[in-house]
């Protein structure tokens, strides 16, 4: 078990957990949160004998609380040193949310050579903002309304916010008020400014050219009740654009169902994996 961190180029300081030995699985975080965030499946993984790794992005977590740099360019060039760093290949990537744009980044960036194949849960790409040519996407207001609660009340904001990240608003929802205390407490090791930052660019950076250049077996899973990234304009949309691109959907999970429904998703995850 090894836990350390990196440093970038502009001296930002990347934590990082590397468990087990084996085939290496790389995880990629949504918001708010951080690496802890994957714990019910880097403890699977690592008793299936992988090696698995996740980071803190910047401004996240135990990572450096920066004030620049939050940016998709250069949260891929992050992973790149993580991955370069540690001598990595044949990798598997998964992200979650608005880590999907960051896995879909390193692509666009620095290729798929040291990549064995790619897993988008609950992504964001192609492009969340509705625009002239993505009309299926969500207006800005909603994304301004995200920004004005995290001012006004941080805190209170992502106790709400667990809510319909979880499902936890759905009829008859088994709503676990331990699952929600971990977002809120994940989220709050967050720095504001990159909190804050992070939701401009996971709402209004198309994916698009990157997902065109991913080349590896990629498998996008997202459930059809996800109140946060709405499926049918996420990964309905990159499944398409992606060369050998393969989609599973989920009735009635929600947006955390990597969490919530671990015992499937990681069923899931590993059965890809070893095809």
């Amino acid at each position: 078990m090894r836990m350390g961190t990196i440093t970038t180029t502009d001296g930002t300081e990347i934590y990082y957990k590397d468990w087990g030995a084996g085939e290496p699985i790389v995880f990629s975080h949504g918001w708010p949160l951080n690496a802890d965030a994957w714990d019910a499946q880097m403890l699977f993984f690592g008793q299936q004998g992988y090696r698995v790794i996740a980071h803190d992005r910047r401004g996240h977590g135990r990572s450096s609380q920066t004030w620049g740099g939050n940016d998709y360019d250069t949260w891929a060039d992050d992973l790149a040193r993580l991955i370069e760093q540690l001598d990595l290949t044949n990798v598997t990537l998964i992200a979650h949310s608005m880590g999907g744009g960051e896995i879909a980044r390193y692509v666009g960036r620095f290729g798929t050579s040291r990549l064995a194949r790619m897993i988008f849960i609950g992504a964001v790409p192609p492009l969340m903002l509705k625009t002239d040519n993505n009309s299926g996407g969500l207006p800005l207001s909603v994304f301004d309304g995200l920004r004005a609660g995290l001012v006004e009340n941080r805190s209170q904001f992502y106790k709400d916010t667990s809510v319909a990240f979880f499902g936890y608003n759905r009829p008859n929802a088994k709503v676990s008020e331990a699952v929600r205390d971990q977002f809120w407490r994940l989220g709050m090791q967050s720095g504001v400014k990159a909190s804050y930052d992070c939701i401009e660019q996971f709402s209004e950076t198309d994916f698009t050219e990157d997902l065109k250049k991913i080349d590896t077996p990629t498998l996008f899973m997202h459930g059809e009740d996800d109140q946060i990234v709405p499926y049918e304009d996420a990964s309905v949309l990159a499944a398409k654009l992606v060369q050998n691109g393969t989609l599973k959907t989920y009735p009635g999970f929600s947006h955390g169902m990597a969490i919530t429904q671990a015992e499937t998703i990681n069923a899931d995850l590993l059965a890809f994996i070893q095809t």
